[in-house]
């Protein structure tokens, strides 16, 4: 698995081998995103339109936008909202604008309620063009202290000077009382002109009197992420990571899957490859306490990256094999009478073959089949055996796990003379001639079973 690509067939297989466990995951998943909702509280999203007439540039839209969100604009709003359970800063992270198509700004505010968010987004929309109309006039003094507006306001008080002086000029027509209302006159024209002159060259006329184009619209639904969303989202990305940590755990799989390799860690020779008619439940092991029955429940007790039973012949076929190991058993040891046949435990497609095998050697040589576990592996000490024939599945152990079996063989005074890989097949439909052969009776006089601490 770790040298082939990541196909869509990989991705079949988990979802048909690890169904249980993946919708366990989902379920699981969708819980942890309800969980998430109930700390989140829903939020209802408002958005008011504010209207900029005139020709604006891209870089003076985004400059409204930037002050329709700053922290005046939605501190102002917050004062007139009053909200004493929302600070200024949790408000200024509620607040959005946008530039919309037509020169158009749509401020938005999220709150806990439908109410308060419209009532968020026309306040903010408010007083953003109050404040853009304060910035236009060139002040953003509130009060008018400064800016055109106060110039305007003091050349009012010096025409209202003007006329007072000329009133409380002298009444005769001397020349010198006619000649200072003239030029009194005169000063208040040219005051007026520069005003005038003064609006009409102003730029920021043109592009005053935003407008709010209404109230904003109450909301009718939650601002995403809803709860359901939050649900969905939850078991979608268990189901991910479910599926990515079968794929990443496939990637650093060491177990031995060819039969040169698994003959290499053990340091024998291949005598040969068997068949096992049956279905992939016999690759389960046996159920021993309650974590092996949850694993079984969950379906996760059998390896989901082998691949599927392959068909098989008819049982013919399927025992001239069993023959053909036994005929290269009888080559490497002419001489043997007794072979001991080492079977992990947890493998009942390889305890069957090895059983097979017994019963198929009729005797020559006998074939004496011990079960040891493979995490502890503890073989008899040697008796009347000529050797050790290892029988497995294949694609079930790592190197490190038949080294140790090796060694435990060697310990017990033991040579491994073989391995024989054993694989699981679909055995097709047969009649009465075709079933195979039961050897319990072969198997019984030779079957014993080898546990405990390493030798």
């Amino acid at each position: 698995m770790s040298d082939d690509t990541i196909r869509l067939v990989t991705v079949g297989r988990i979802l048909r081998r690890r169904r249980r466990l993946l919708a366990v995951l989902v379920v699981v998943g969708a819980l942890v995103g309800y969980g998430v909702s109930v700390l989140f509280p829903p939020r209802y999203t408002a958005s008011a339109s504010v209207l900029l007439p005139g020709q604006w540039e891209q870089r003076e839209l985004v400059t409204q936008v930037e002050i329709a969100t700053s922290s005046t604009v939605v501190d102002k709003a917050g004062e007139a909202l009053r909200w004493s359970d929302v600070s200024e800063k949790e408000l200024r992270e509620r607040v959005s604008a946008e530039i919309t198509d037509g020169n158009i700004i749509k401020i938005s505010g999220k709150a806990g309620t439908p109410e308060r968010a419209q009532r968020l987004s026309d306040e903010v929309a408010r007083q953003f063009v109050a404040y853009a109309a304060l910035i236009a006039t060139g002040t953003t003094d509130p009060d008018g202290a400064t800016g055109p507006e106060a110039l305007r306001q003091q050349v009012a008080r010096t025409n209202q000077r003007i006329t007072d002086l000329a009133n409380a000029a002298d009444p005769g027509q001397t020349v010198e009382s006619v000649q200072a209302r003239t030029e009194l006159e005169k000063l208040r024209t040219a005051l007026q002109d520069a005003m005038q002159k003064l609006d009409e060259s102003n730029p920021a006329t043109s592009k005053a009197g935003l407008v709010v184009m209404g109230p904003a619209p109450r909301p009718t639904g939650e601002a995403p992420p809803t709860r359901w969303q939050l649900v969905g989202g939850g078991a979608l990305l268990f189901f991910i990571l479910a599926i990515a940590g079968h794929l990443a755990a496939a990637r650093v799989n060491r177990r031995l899957r060819s039969e040169p390799e698994i003959a290499a860690a053990l340091g024998a020779a291949l005598l040969g490859t068997v068949d096992v008619p049956g279905q992939r439940r016999e690759h389960r092991p046996k159920a021993r306490g309650a974590r092996a029955r949850l694993k079984r429940l969950l379906g996760i007790d059998t390896r989901w990256d082998l691949p599927a039973p392959r068909s098989s012949g008819d049982e013919a076929g399927r025992r001239i094999r069993y023959r053909r190991v036994c005929a290269r058993l009888r080559e490497r040891l002419p001489a043997a009478r007794r072979v001991l046949v080492v079977v992990p435990d947890d493998d009942e497609v390889a305890r069957r073959a090895a059983g097979q095998l017994a019963a198929e050697a009729e005797g020559d040589p006998l074939l004496r089949v011990v079960e040891v576990s493979v995490a502890r592996p503890l073989v008899p000490d040697r008796d009347a055996e000529s050797g050790a024939l290892v029988v497995l599945s294949a694609g079930a152990r790592s190197a490190e796990e038949l080294a140790g079996v090796a060694g435990a063989c060697a310990d017990g005074g033991h040579e491994v003379v073989g391995v024989v890989v054993a694989g699981a097949v679909l055995a097709r439909a047969s009649g009465p001639a075709d079933r195979p052969v039961d050897p319990p009776t072969a198997v019984a006089a030779v079957h014993d079973h080898a546990r405990g601490g390493s030798a």
